[in-house]
């Protein structure tokens, strides 16, 4: 059986602690997914300014070159004029490097620089709509990256032209370099075919050479560049870095150009709050439970405690000791369980008080009344041999009949006191080897008058085979004495009572049956108990002494009764190799 301890503590983790932990763990949950769609929401946010910026930045050279080209244009002046505004515009905007004017077949009009131009006009089939070429980022001789703007001049009343210039990106440079993302997350621009521009890390200013020298291996930050370039719904993505840290990435592309603006953070810093907070929580939870566990299994100890002190006194209640009481403190329930415990164990001492008052005045009253039923006859007849023998004293004849009256009534008053003493303190035995067919047959012998009295038959069956048994000759007669009388008395005239033996294996069975009236099975279980009869007269301890007897010379006995068809008492003794006396000596 579960302890109730067991199911109390079930109880405290379904109702408390199943709870706390539900809660805890989508807790957990939420803030994790919360956390991170918020960090990832930010630095998105940071990656789209980035390229605002940037794009701001290109937008802004493109409107200075078309602005001279136009001017170049419309001015009507002469090549070396025209060369002289464009080393002019070099000097005001020192992000142009050069800054080359062509006819739309390819003829250069004018330059900036003072020996032949480095730039020349981009093919058709890499120029946007719009008209403008934004070449490939390149490093020059200083490891600085540039690039190549071009500007195809249309109009319907002029020829066209190209405006062509080259750009330092330092600015971008330092644009992306200004970026920071809590400790440790930077910015980082990517170029057409994901060839690495600028990086917000000065340690990672190695990879931008690195990243667009010939046959370099491809950055995680690459990879997802051009994966966010075929979709730019995949906005995030986590990878490693270099020195194996896990990385947040999100990343923005510019409109109009093939390049992306990365913010990377390691997952570490990123989610450093929310792991704090998860922590915290944890430990919150953790705290709770502990709490929860402890509380309850204070309070139900005291509280089972109280359940066990009920239990225990019940147990004693059960053992006898009606003296047993509890003390419930509290002034619940279980407190007035404990009160009504109590009164009802004193009601049980008074009950049982009532009961043995009761027990002993039916005994007493029986005894008195198998006393009166088993010795008023004889004393009656000794009574009245008195007042004879007065009369008749000088009668010789009558003095040998009323000595002969007076022994066999004291016989029979010696009987019935032996039988009271005997219920009480078993006589002790004497065993000797036993024949067991002459002792019964012996009994049956001597019962005769009393069958023919009664008017029917008693029988011996013999078939032990003259086994022996260790038992006392004087004991085992009046067991069977007992039986035989029992058995006459409870058999009408014309019946038929029979004792028999047996020998089976190392056992030896006396079966003392008849064809008499039977016994009730109401009454069967408790007919080898003291002071109950049958009859309707008499102390009732024939049946018990004889048990007593039997069972002290290490035998049993049993019965089965049928009502209207008769009773059968089976006595069993061991066999014993012991032979008698009288048999040895012979």
């Amino acid at each position: 059986m579960r302890r109730i301890t067991s199911r109390f503590v079930l109880l405290i983790a379904t109702a408390a602690i199943a709870p706390l932990v539900a809660y805890g763990v989508a807790s957990l949950v939420s803030l994790q997914r919360a956390t991170a769609e918020s960090v990832r929401q930010g630095n998105l946010r940071v990656a789209r300014e980035v390229a605002a910026q940037i794009q701001q930045y290109i937008v802004h050279n493109q409107r200075v070159l078309r602005s001279v080209g136009l001017e170049l244009r419309t001015a009507g002046i002469a090549e070396w004029q025209q060369s002289r505004i464009l080393k002019d515009y070099v000097l005001d905007f020192p992000e142009f490097r050069e800054i080359s004017f062509f006819t739309a077949a390819g003829r250069l009009i004018a330059t900036s620089r003072a020996s032949q131009p480095l730039l020349s006009i981009p093919d058709s089939a890499r120029v946007g709509r719009n008209g403008v070429y934004v070449s490939p980022v390149t490093l020059d001789t200083d490891g600085l990256p540039t690039a190549t703007l071009a500007i195809h001049l249309r109009s319907a009343d002029r020829e066209a032209a190209w405006i062509v210039g080259e750009i330092a990106l330092e600015e971008l440079w330092r644009t992306v370099r200004r970026i920071r993302v809590g400790d440790e997350g930077f910015a980082l621009l990517l170029g057409e075919d994901q060839r690495l521009i600028a990086h917000g890390d000065p340690d990672e200013n190695r990879a931008v050479a690195l990243g667009n020298a010939p046959g370099a291996e491809r950055l995680p930050e690459q990879i997802f560049g051009a994966r966010l370039l075929a979709d730019p719904a995949q906005a995030s993505t986590y990878y490693e870095d270099a020195d194996g840290r896990r990385m947040l990435a999100v990343g923005a592309p510019l409109p109009g150009l093939p390049w992306v603006v990365i913010v990377e953070q390691p997952v570490a810093e990123a989610f450093a709050v929310a792991t704090t907070l998860q922590r915290q929580l944890l430990l919150v939870i953790g705290l709770a439970l502990l709490g929860t566990v402890l509380v309850g299994t204070l309070w139900g100890r005291s509280f089972i405690s109280r359940i066990f002190a009920l239990t225990r006194a019940t147990r004693a209640i059960a053992e006898g000791r009606l003296d047993e009481r509890v003390s419930i403190a509290g002034r619940d329930e279980i407190h007035q369980l404990g009160d009504a415990f109590n009164s009802m164990a004193d009601r049980l001492v008074q009950l049982q008080d009532d009961v043995r008052k009761q027990e002993r005045q039916a005994m007493f009253g029986k005894i008195a009344a198998g006393l009166v039923h088993d010795l008023s006859h004889p004393i009656q007849n000794i009574g009245n041999s008195c007042k004879l023998i007065q009369k008749m004293y000088d009668d010789v004849e009558y003095r040998d009949t009323f000595k002969r009256t007076v022994e066999r009534e004291m016989v029979v008053i010696k009987r019935v006191l032996e039988d009271l003493r005997n219920i009480a303190k078993p006589i002790p035995l004497e065993r000797f080897p036993v024949d067991v067919d002459r002792t019964v047959a012996e009994v049956v012998e001597s019962m005769q008058q009393h069958a023919e009295i009664a008017g029917l038959t008693l029988r011996c069956e013999p078939g032990s085979g003259g086994a022996l048994i260790e038992g006392d000759v004087f004991a085992l007669g009046r067991v069977y004495r007992n039986l035989i009388i029992n058995a006459i008395q409870a058999t009408a005239p014309g019946g038929l009572v029979v004792a028999a033996t047996e020998a089976r294996d190392d056992r030896v069975q006396i079966r003392v049956y008849d064809t008499g009236c039977g016994i009730p099975p109401d009454r069967l279980a408790a007919i080898f108990d003291d002071f109950v009869t049958t009859k309707r007269r008499g102390l009732g301890l024939g049946l018990a002494i004889s048990k007593k007897i039997v069972e002290q010379m290490g035998g049993q006995i049993s019965v089965a009764s049928e009502v209207g068809r008769g009773t059968t008492f089976v006595l069993e003794f061991p066999k014993t190799r012991a032979r008698p006396i009288a048999l040895v000596a012979g």
